[in-house]
């Protein structure tokens, strides 16, 4: 695997240095803590340049010896043998420097939008976005994130025909990234009377969160409803409208909250899901245009492309886009295995990042 060149390691040394000694001439506070994240974020890939450079030295220490004249045959011998392990190590110095300087996702560190729709299958489906929104939450509690419910629709018979939720901690967005697509569930419904597997499926999308910073928003752009909170089948859970409708005239997107009981904070929520919306919108426009010459190995993100399958019968969880098949469906489901998936995705991702910048 290619290193980067030597030129551009130096540049990262020589800013290292700088940041460091910037900070120790005592900056205003507002380059103190823009300087402390560029140093924390320096301090790996720092460490990744000087563990190679010692790495290639070592081979370069090695080749020297065995073109050494007049060198004793059993020194050479010696020398060669131990030549492959140190090419290796070199190797993998190089390739864990690559994935640190792969470009990076300013979004990724941020905490996330998660949005489940039932899709086709009538109350199976709903029942399915039920189990897939549990899922998630089970997963972000193992995380220590947390989850807040910004609007929810119960189905009929029970699950949740959708249901959109804030996901609050770090790096929320770079775990879930991969979770937008259609989920696919095969199983047999409760009120299946021969035992047939039915079909269903539900959609899922994750936002990263945006800030005021990322989204200039004109009031005059927006048309905002009040209303009463309703529940399940229609029934009003309040009698006071306080639930928000904002809909953005220039794009059409069109949010809705009414977890609070308080007008006042259902519109700063929705105001904060409709930021998102439209972030999420021009993110996925500009992507568009990066990879209009490529396709992703993990797929596009297109909310309609089918991206796994959850088999009931047999216990296993395929995910369609990197071929991956786990047979812990259980486990998947309660969210303790979902990160062997997340984890598979995140190594497709990074490779087809390296295959990119020319690097695999």
């Amino acid at each position: 695997m290619p290193a980067p060149p030597a030129h551009k390691l130096d540049a990262i040394l020589a800013r290292h240095a700088i940041v460091t000694a910037t900070l120790n001439g005592a900056p205003d506070p507002d380059s103190f803590v823009a300087l402390s994240r560029e140093l924390a974020e320096l301090d790996p890939v720092v460490q990744a340049v000087r563990s190679y450079r010692i790495a290639l030295d070592e081979v370069v220490g090695i080749d020297a010896i065995i073109e050494e004249a007049g060198l004793a045959p059993e020194m050479r011998a010696m020398a060669e043998e131990e030549r492959p392990a140190a090419v290796a190590a070199a190797e993998e110095a190089a390739a864990a420097l690559n994935l640190l300087l792969l470009p990076k996702d300013a979004a990724d560190e941020r905490s996330a939008i998660l949005e489940v729709r039932a899709g086709t299958g009538g109350d199976e489906a709903a029942l399915f976005a039920g189990d897939l929104f549990r899922m998630y939450a089970r997963y972000a509690e193992l995380k220590g994130w947390r989850v807040e419910v910004l609007s929810e629709s119960e189905g009929t018979a029970g699950g949740l025909r959708e249901v959109v939720a804030e996901i609050k901690g770090r790096g929320v967005f770079a775990r879930l990234r991969f979770e937008s697509g259609v989920h696919r569930v095969q199983r047999v419904p409760s009120t299946e009377a021969q035992g047939r597997i039915h079909t269903s499926a539900a959609t899922v999308a994750v936002l990263p969160e945006a800030e005021e910073v990322d989204v200039a928003i004109n009031e005059a752009d927006l048309k905002i409803d009040t209303l009463r909170a309703q529940g399940a089948g229609g029934q009003h859970v309040n009698k006071t409208e306080s639930a928000v409708r904002i809909t953005h005239l220039p794009s059409g997107i069109v949010v809705f909250v009414q977890d609070e009981r308080s007008q006042h904070k259902n519109r700063a929520r929705a105001m904060n899901l409709l930021r998102s919306r439209i972030y999420d919108q021009e993110r996925s426009r500009k992507d568009a245009v990066r990879a209009a010459d490529r396709k992703s190995q993990v797929g596009s993100g297109d909310r309609s492309e089918r991206i796994r399958t959850y088999n009931f019968p047999q216990g296993r969880v395929t995910d369609h886009r990197i071929n991956l098949t786990l047979y812990r469906l259980e486990e998947v489901m309660a969210g303790t295995a979902l990160d062997e998936v997340v984890d598979a995705l995140t190594r497709e991702h990074r490779a087809a990042l390296l295959a990119a910048e020319g690097l695999s």
